[in-house]
Formats: structure tokens, C-alpha cells, sequence
């Protein structure tokens, strides 16, 4: 297959690039996350079995980002499954029918979850991240990530050492940017002080879980965003798919509730968020467009002096990242929107 980007992809994009906070990199309102449906063959949603047609789809899929102006992939050294072989997938696409583009492209991973067996293998330590680095570059058969990120907070060791291999990374040319993800507020302060006391590479971008059922980074979190500065990448904003049409009625048989390894779980899907996500669903049906596009506009609606840059997204077929984008055919409320919206989701 030879790829040929659409010269279109930078059309109809005011709005579309977002400063990631006061850092000179612009972002896409949309990321698209290879977390799930870029690993092995049959581990999919789509249950594309074989590795033609599974690797067909992943293509197909990058493709069709990419030319409605998606110019940022999500990966991480544990995303698959099994763990790397998002990385090895993606990294040969971008070999094979990238490589004219990459200069156009944000390409990110990070290190913090397990990858490998015994006391080095996951976590925070300056041993365990820039090894880690090394592995992801040689996967993805890249000389450097875009932004590279601590994807944990590690408890256990010294915040300065996580923080110095990050700065290492990124003064031996791996990595551009740095960042951190799923750090509380408070943490992500300490990291700035520290970044700043020592003259480090401060993180420009902090990735949490963020999405109308998990709200808990409005307060903790873009207050100190705002003040420092970072962007805000949010992970998961539909929810796992909670906050789409899929769960309206029932639990369909191919969802990720219904898979051993999915992260959703059918403990979640409860009768009280379910009424909750069709009360959500009759204001985006009154809006006119999908509850996962309202969902999409209301996660990067304006909010603190920073909010949210981008949303990251997971896709496993094109159409529903052609269907997601289209969010910004509406994406802003009214006043009256917002506070039913708001009244809904404090029930």
C-alpha cells in the first residue's frame, strides 16, 4: 500500500491547533491513542484475526487521522496487547508510509508501567526510564520521540531521580518534549519546583484520565496546570465508550465490557450511569450530533487559563475517528447547555 496524504489535511483547521500550554508546540484538538487495537493480530475490537487484514486496519486507521489533520499518535512501551507491540506496529507504519511525513508528525510513548520481569522493569527509577526509552526507540525504529513521558507517579522513588532521567532524555536527543502522566496536583507542582531548582527540562504536557464520569482534575489539577503553564492531554474522555452509544440500551457482546483484558468493566456500567449517559445522549440528539462528539466538545471547552489542549482518542475502525472529529461542527454551548449538562452529571 503507498500512502499519499491528502493535501487537504491542513484545510478548515482554525481553532484546530491548540498551544500545548505556554510551550511554542501546537497540538490537535483530537490525538489519536494506540493503547488498544494496534498490538497482535485477533486483539482487536474488530476481531480482525488475521495479520493482513489487522495490519490493513491499523493503516487504514493512521491513514485517515492523519489526513483530517490528526498529526499527534499516543503510545506507551506497555500498549498492545501484548506490551511493545503497539509500538512495533505503529513504528513499521510509520516506517513504510510515514517516513515522507514525519516531520509533520507528534509521536509520543512513555515508561512507567511493567515491561519486563524482576526489579527494573517498571516504575519510575532513572535506571528502569531511560532503558525503557532505548527499547521504545528501537521498537518504533525511530532516532527520537516527539515528547516522551513518566507514565506514573512513583511513590517509592525520589522525585528528582525520574526527573533527571527525563531531563537526560531529552538532552541526549531522544525526546523534544518531556511530560508526566496521571500525577496528582500537588505532585505535578513538585515537579515543576524541582525541574526549576536543578535547570532541568521542565514537562510541557501532563496526560490524566479526564472525561464527564471522572471529573476529579478540575480541581486538583488545572488549577496547577493554568498556573505553570503545562497542557493537558486527556486520556480515555469517552469514557472506555461509556459516553457514546454503545451503552444506551445494553451490554453488546463485542465490547470491551465483555472482553477478559478490557479496562472497562461491567461492575461500571450500572443502571444509575446508564440513565445518567442517556440524559446525556436526548442534549446531544438536541444539539445534533453524537453523544460522543458533545462528550469530545465539552472535554476541550474552555475552562481555567489553559484547560485541556487536546483529547486523546482510541479508534478500531477509521470511521469513528471521521465520525469523532466531526465534533467541531459544534463545539461550543451555550450557557442553558452547560448548566444542564452540569446538573445531570451532579446527580
Amino acid at each position: 500500500m503507498s500512502y499519499v496524504a491528502s493535501d487537504k489535511r491542513y484545510e478548515n483547521t482554525a481553532e484546530w491547533f491548540r498551544r500545548c500550554g505556554t510551550s511554542g508546540l501546537l497540538l490537535p484538538a483530537i490525538s489519536l491513542g494506540c493503547w488498544h487495537n494496534f498490538g497482535g493480530a485477533g486483539t482487536d475490537a474488530g476481531h480482525h484475526a488475521d495479520e493482513a487484514s489487522f495490519h490493513a486496519n491499523c493503516q487504514k486507521m493512521l491513514f485517515t487521522a492523519f489526513d483530517l489533520g490528526i498529526t499527534h499518535f499516543d503510545l506507551a512501551n506497555n500498549y498492545g496487547p501484548p506490551p511493545g507491540s503497539a509500538e512495533e506496529r505503529v513504528g513499521r507504519i510509520l516506517q513504510n508510509d510515514f517516513a515522507a511525513y514525519r516531520d509533520e508528525l507528534i509521536i509520543s510513548s512513555k515508561a512507567g508501567y511493567r515491561m519486563w520481569p524482576g526489579p527494573y522493569g517498571e516504575w519510575g527509577s532513572r535506571k528502569y526510564v531511560i532503558a525503557s526509552c532505548d527499547a521504545s526507540l528501537k521498537r518504533m525504529k525511530l532516532d527520537y520521540f516527539d515528547i516522551f513521558y513518566s507514565h506514573r507517579y512513583d511513590p517509592n522513588t525520589p522525585l528528582e531521580e525520574t526527573l533527571f532521567a527525563l531531563d537526560t532524555i531529552v538532552r541526549q536527543g531522544k525526546a523534544i518534549y518531556a511530560g508526566i502522566s496521571s500525577y496528582s496536583g500537588a505532585a505535578t507542582a513538585d515537579v515543576v519546583r524541582i525541574c526549576e531548582t536543578n535547570g532541568w527540562v521542565k514537562p510541557i504536557i501532563h496526560q490524566p484520565n479526564y472525561s464527564m464520569l471522572n471529573r476529579g482534575i478540575e480541581k486538583d489539577l488545572i488549577p496547577v496546570t493554568d498556573r505553570f503553564g503545562i497542557g493537558t492531554i486527556a486520556f480515555c474522555p469517552l469514557a472506555q465508550g461509556l459516553l457514546t452509544n454503545k451503552y444506551l440500551k445494553s451490554i453488546p457482546e463485542d465490547s470491551r465490557v465483555k472482553s477478559t483484558g478490557g479496562f472497562l468493566k461491567e461492575s461500571q456500567v450500572t443502571p444509575q450511569v446508564v440513565a445518567k449517559v442517556n440524559k446525556l445522549n436526548a442534549i446531544a440528539q438536541e444539539r445534533g450530533q453524537s453523544l460522543a462528539q458533545m462528550t469530545l466538545a465539552w472535554t476541550l471547552r474552555p475552562q481555567g487559563k489553559v484547560g485541556v489542549t487536546t483529547a486523546l482518542i482510541g479508534a478500531s475502525r477509521p470511521e469513528q475517528i471521521v465520525e469523532n472529529v466531526k465534533y467541531r461542527e459544534k463545539a461550543t454551548f451555550t450557557a442553558d447547555e452547560l448548566q444542564k449538562i452540569e446538573k445531570i452529571l451532579a446527580e
